[in-house]
């Protein structure tokens, strides 16, 4: 198998649990080459996910490092496992690898809790509203890149149409339905498609108002999503560079934290939706 020279996020992951698995258990990288039929070199590759791994020597691996988890080990052999050509694939070299790397994330989420203070959630956002966003950036994009960006973000939302979407749980701080991106008839249409996919049985939607007060993490937008088993979770954050992706246990342990805390003071989804329809109603 060739190297890859710019691995997906989703490939470092798997790179990065190995190499977990494998000082969690005090094998040496020595070890682990000579079990695998590889040399140093080779496993420090597939470690940083430049190279893949078949699933006969993922298997050997979890073996000689004694780990006991059958669930764990599988969810690493199906992330080892040749995908398919996803549509987001032809966005390479056009859009961030970041911006890939997210839709990514949300294809093989089973579960997903998003919290933003300002922003409405990418997800959701209507094309006018998505729009708007990406014209108010410095320096500007280029046209045709905002075109792209538009597309990609469109596409995106087709996560939660299909025959078996992840269940969505995104907590909104009412600043961010106020915020009048692209004017008031464009903020208005916003909110009325949030009504509208909020419907959902697998979407639910809770407002944090203005009086519900302090909060951890208040103004970072973060993107929790589950994996096949706790230990694949993923937190996405927003940066000024980009987005970064997170997942070290107490860093999961810490976000989980932070969404239990803000789902707790959130409005109820019904209450949720009457707090929408007064805001939309007064634009």
């Amino acid at each position: 198998m060739s190297a890859r020279t710019s691995p997906t996020e989703r490939q470092k992951r798997l790179g990065s649990e190995l190499r977990k698995m494998r000082t969690a258990a005090g094998v040496s990288a020595e070890t682990a080459a000579g079990l695998l039929g590889v040399d140093r070199s080779r496993l420090s590759n597939i470690e940083q996910g430049i190279r893949a791994i078949t699933e006969e020597r993922l298997r050997s691996l979890a073996h000689a490092c004694d780990c006991p988890d059958t669930d764990y080990v599988d969810a690493l052999v199906a992330m080892a496992r040749p995908a398919s050509r996803k549509w987001w694939a032809r966005y390479r070299d056009s859009l961030p690898a970041g911006l890939l790397d997210i839709a990514e994330l949300e294809a093989n989420a089973l579960r997903m809790r998003t919290a933003h203070s300002v922003h409405i959630p990418g997800i959701l956002q209507t094309s006018d509203h998505a729009l708007a966003v990406f014209r108010a950036v410095v320096p500007p994009l280029p046209n045709h890149e905002v075109a792209l960006r538009l597309a990609h973000r469109v596409e995106r939302q087709q996560v939660l149409d299909g025959a078996a979407p992840p269940e969505y749980l995104g907590v909104i701080h009412e600043a961010a339905l106020r915020m009048q991106f692209g004017g008031r008839a464009v903020a208005r249409a916003q909110l009325d498609h949030l009504l509208t996919v909020s419907e959902r049985p697998h979407i639910s939607l809770r407002v944090i108002t203005f009086e519900a007060g302090a909060f951890p993490g208040a103004g970072q937008t973060v993107n929790y999503a589950e994996g096949p088993v706790p230990q694949l979770d993923t937190v996405q954050v927003d940066s000024t560079h980009g987005p970064d992706f997170l997942y070290e246990e107490h860093q999961l342990t810490k976000y989980r934290a932070h969404l239990d805390w803000m789902e707790r003071i959130a409005l109820t989804p019904d209450r949720s939706q009457d707090f929408m329809r007064n805001i939309a109603r007064h634009l």
